[in-house]
């Protein structure tokens, strides 16, 4: 048997508890669980899985798309000069 060593990593409390319950229940301890992740990095020689940018969501994707279109038409639409005036056209609505 090899001899082992200590990794000393900090993490968010709730990410901890509930990677703790989740090995809990395939049968893990959080050091076999973390073992198993590194032994498969070096098998794979690298992250063994994908990583990337996280992919927004349709609303955020749809809001993107807006601003887009409102940069290449700005003269569609309504400008304010001031935010008091927008809330003064905005507060009349209520």
């Amino acid at each position: 048997m090899s001899a082992t060593t200590n990794i000393n990593i900090r993490v968010d409390t709730d990410l901890k508890q509930d990677a703790e319950t989740l090995f809990h229940d395939l049968g893990l301890t959080m050091s076999g669980a973390m073992t198993l992740f590194l032994r498969a990095a070096v098998n794979y020689n690298g992250i063994p899985f994908e990583v990337k940018r996280p992919e927004p969501n349709t609303v955020t994707k749809a809001a993107l798309a807006e601003y887009e279109e409102m940069r290449r038409n700005p003269g569609a639409y309504k400008r304010y000069h001031s935010v008091d005036e927008l809330f003064d056209e905005v507060l009349q609505d209520v």
